[in-house]
């Protein structure tokens, strides 16, 4: 009779220790994939800017090859030589010859404080330096 009643037992819904298990079951699983989420934005973010680097550090060799004697000091030249800029990246500078100087590239995502999170600068030996 007694295991008849526990069958029977009309349950509508979720018991409130139930609900609260889920509720601390989802909070656990957001606690672990939030950062690493922002790291996975932040691998992205470095890398397309490092691709950006190495094209517009190519387009300036495509275009110093051509003029010797010039400077690459504009995104304008960059652009002429070959160079696609990307979404995310943003030209800072250049002063680049054959000889010395550097382009500076830096991704758009700001963080919290307005501060760029990945900057690049290109020497005129190909070196990459991330800042």
């Amino acid at each position: 009779m007694m295991l008849q009643k526990l069958v029977n037992r009309d349950e509508r819904g979720f018991t409130l220790v139930e609900l609260l298990i889920v509720v601390a079951i989802i909070a656990i699983l957001a606690a672990i994939a939030i950062p690493q989420f922002q790291k996975y934005r932040y691998r992205a973010w470095r890398g397309e800017l490092s691709s950006d680097a190495k094209n517009a550090f190519t387009a300036a060799q495509a275009y110093l090859s051509d003029t010797p004697t010039g400077t690459v000091n504009s995104l304008t030249i960059l652009t002429n030589s070959g160079y696609r800029k990307s979404d995310n990246v943003a030209f800072r500078e250049a002063n680049l010859t054959l000889s010395a100087g550097n382009i500076n590239l830096y991704s758009t995502p700001l963080n919290a404080a307005g501060q760029v999170n990945n900057e690049v600068v290109i020497s005129y030996d190909g070196a990459i330096t991330y800042k």
